[in-house]
C-alpha cells in the first residue's frame, strides 16, 4: 500500500474553461496542502482560496480538511447574479406564457398539460 494520496485539483476561471490537476500528497494531506502542490495558485493569482469558495467532491469544506484517496478537490468562483433574482428578472422579461413548466406544449393540448 502507497503512502502517497492521489488528488485532483480543479479550477475554472471562466464559463467553459476547466483546469484539473492530479497531484500525490502524503497521508494526512488537507485541502490548502493539495491547493499548494497543484501549482494553481501561481497560475491564477486572482483565484480565491477562502472558506466558502473551496470544496470538496461540490461540499464546502475548510481549508484544513483532511483529504482521502482519489478526492477531487474544487475551487469556485463567486456568483455574478444571485440566481433567484435572475430567474426572476427572465420570467419578467420573457412573460408568464414563455416560461414555466407548461410553455412548451403541444398543439391543441389543454391549458397545463
Amino acid at each position: 500500500m502507497s503512502n502517497l494520496l492521489h488528488i485532483t485539483v480543479a479550477y475554472s476561471p471562466a464559463p467553459r474553461q476547466m483546469h484539473e490537476v492530479e497531484v500525490a500528497l502524503p497521508m494526512g494531506g488537507t485541502v490548502q496542502d493539495a491547493l499548494t502542490a497543484s501549482g494553481l495558485l501561481a497560475r491564477f493569482p486572482d483565484m480565491k482560496v477562502e472558506s466558502g469558495y473551496v470544496g470538496v467532491w461540490g461540499r464546502k469544506v475548510p481549508l484544513g480538511q483532511l483529504l482521502r484517496e482519489r478526492d477531487r478537490v474544487e475551487v469556485w468562483r463567486p456568483l455574478r447574479v444571485d440566481p433567484k433574482l435572475a430567474r426572476r428578472e427572465r420570467f419578467v422579461q420573457q412573460g408568464a406564457r414563455a416560461a414555466g413548466l407548461f410553455a412548451q406544449r403541444r398543439p391543441g393540448a389543454k391549458p397545463g398539460y
